[in-house]
């Protein structure tokens, strides 16, 4: 058996400068697709996810992206599913500027505590969500937090191109 890793775009997908869409050239990469990336229901969003969990089996792990961690949050409340673990990048405050966009039932975001190990990524200068805001979530979550410093939305737009700092994050949450 090996292990699966999901990626999970946020709003409007990830574009081909995104480390996303570069890490999926690894064949163990798999992204979960959604029928719509611009007028996302949290419900669909879901039932996405969990047929992608459900194929890719246990040894499966969770790498979110934006929206997606919400996504996460809300599938682990719902899921009967287990996975290994997830990587959480870039998590939006669904009540700052991502209230703007049309985000169906993604709000209120779960605060439960994941259950399954999972890293929670934050810039210092995300746009979409404040250093504070990522820190409480990851708390409420029970993630592990980490700041990679100046990097705004961690997307494409950041120039990080592979993001290898960002697998290897990924590889220690593994262990």
């Amino acid at each position: 058996m090996h292990t699966t890793y999901l990626i999970i775009p946020g709003y409007g997908d990830s574009g081909p400068r995104h480390w996303q869409s570069l890490w999926l050239n690894d064949p163990r990469c798999r992204r979960v697709e959604q029928r719509d990336w611009l007028h996302p229901r949290c419900s669909e969003w879901v039932a996405q996810l969990e047929q992608a969990v459900a194929q890719s089996g246990p040894d499966t792990v969770l790498v979110a992206h934006s929206l997606g961690c919400p996504l996460v949050a809300h599938w682990a409340q719902q899921t009967r599913l287990s996975v290994r673990g997830a990587l959480l990048v870039a998590p939006p405050d669904l009540d700052g500027p991502a209230a703007e966009l049309d985000l169906q039932g993604f709000a209120p975001l779960p605060r439960a505590t994941l259950p399954f190990p999972s890293l929670l990524i934050a810039s210092d200068d995300d746009p979409y969500a404040s250093v504070a805001y990522t820190r409480a979530l990851a708390e409420s979550w029970g993630s592990r937090w980490q700041s990679i410093g100046a990097a705004g939305h961690i997307n494409g737009d950041s120039g990080l191109g592979e993001w290898p700092q960002g697998r290897a994050l990924l590889d220690a949450l593994l262990g």
